[in-house]
């Protein structure tokens, strides 16, 4: 299954979400600024890498898990990498998007705005950072309901005991 975790930028939310996805970041506390400051495009990607998909890595269960800011576009950002996978020959079963979002709080949206549109990086990344770990349980929530929902769950699967064959 290939997973893409959604957000206006791709540069906040969805590396977060992503991170806690591929076990990155521990689910069950708050990350410091540094471990957050760690994550793979966290603050780093620009308007420019609007609708390119950039894979993050696999979880568990082999999934591989990607980011992408897709701004106010979301319905057509996702239908042009649909077109270009099936275009290239690929196929879109398996692919699901998740709209991290939700879990943006207001913190974000200026220390973000600052950082990567105002360049006020020494501004903006302390705020969106305060901001990310606001909302950190929020994007457990979306992370954990997401692998609930399509199934990707690989932690509980494995916690169930295997059926076995008798002779």
């Amino acid at each position: 299954m290939d997973i893409i975790y959604c957000c206006y930028g791709g540069a906040h939310s969805s590396p977060i979400a992503a991170a806690i996805h591929i076990g990155q970041l521990n689910s069950e506390q708050i990350p410091t600024a540094s471990e957050i400051w760690n994550v793979q495009l966290y603050d780093r990607v620009e308007s420019s890498d609007r609708g390119k998909v950039n894979f993050i890595g696999e979880d568990e269960c082999g999934n591989r898990v990607y980011v992408c800011g897709r701004g106010s576009e979301k319905q057509g950002i996702e239908q042009a990498i649909k077109s270009g996978i099936l275009l290239a020959g690929g196929s879109t079963d398996g692919l699901v998007f998740i709209d991290t979002l939700p879990a943006v709080n207001i913190l974000m949206r200026i220390g973000g705005f600052m950082s990567r549109k105002l360049k006020w990086v020494r501004l903006g990344r302390p705020l969106v950072i305060k901001g990310t770990q606001l909302a950190f349980f929020d994007l457990v929530r979306i992370v954990t309901a997401a692998k609930k929902e399509y199934g990707i769950d690989c932690a509980e699967a494995k916690s169930k005991p295997e059926k076995r064959k008798t002779h």
